[in-house]
């Protein structure tokens, strides 16, 4: 199944160079491009692709705005943060916004090409040492999110699954640290999503690290 992705970046160097590397990718596919926030949410509105890069960063409507706007009706396109800072406090408003993930600008271009993949499957959080940190640093911030949630709604598995996905596991690695089928603990996880109300699963982290299932690093 070939994931259909919308570019969005001010940059004509940063999207030529992206296309090239999508462009021998058999799986992926470039549908359409964008140069500001307002031309990628018209675009992404026509031409429902799967994925959105999104840059940060865009004169007139920023990728922040675009990304709230993108996500706030289903279904929406996963959204993957382009940013050439790892430490950019815009990052915390896109959590906040709807985003998936974060790309940085210097990242090999397989890892952006994997990123993309498991952004689209919606399997697990993107890899990259800097989207954890953020995460940790985003979840323990007083105002980032809304009070931590009541997990009485959940049972004592789904519990178990929660702090997993929290810690940053797949849904295989999942399977295998709990001891039950793939299927199985990607049931659990979309159960989790319904019961917590949560949009994806960096939302599930941010939860599990506000209820105290998960606890940042030192």
């Amino acid at each position: 199944m070939t994931v259909r992705i919308v570019l969005a970046d001010d940059q004509p160097l940063i999207r030529a160079g992206l296309r090239m590397v999508i462009a021998e990718a058999p799986d992926l596919e470039i549908v359409g491009e964008a140069g500001t926030g307002t031309e990628a949410v018209r675009t992404v509105r026509e031409l429902r692709p799967d994925v959105v890069v999104m840059d940060i960063r865009m004169p007139g409507m920023d990728g922040i705005e675009a990304t709230r706007m993108i996500t706030a009706n289903a279904p929406a396109p996963r959204v993957l943060m382009l940013t050439t800072f790892d430490d950019d406090n815009n990052v915390y408003a896109a959590l906040r916004a709807g985003a998936s993930g974060f790309l940085v600008k210097d990242m090999a271009l397989d890892d952006i090409l994997a990123a993309t993949r498991v952004v689209a499957a919606g399997d697990a959080l993107i890899a990259p040492s800097v989207t954890r940190r953020l995460i940790e640093e985003f979840a323990n911030r007083p105002a980032a999110v809304a009070p931590p949630q009541r997990l009485d709604g959940i049972t004592e598995r789904e519990r178990e699954v929660l702090t997993l996905v929290g810690s940053g596991l797949s849904n295989s690695e999942i399977a295998a640290e709990l001891f039950i089928g793939h299927a199985t603990a990607k049931t659990h996880v979309a159960r989790l999503l319904t019961k917590l109300d949560a949009r994806d699963r960096v939302q599930l982290v941010i939860i599990a690290y506000r209820s105290g299932l998960v606890s940042s690093s030192p």
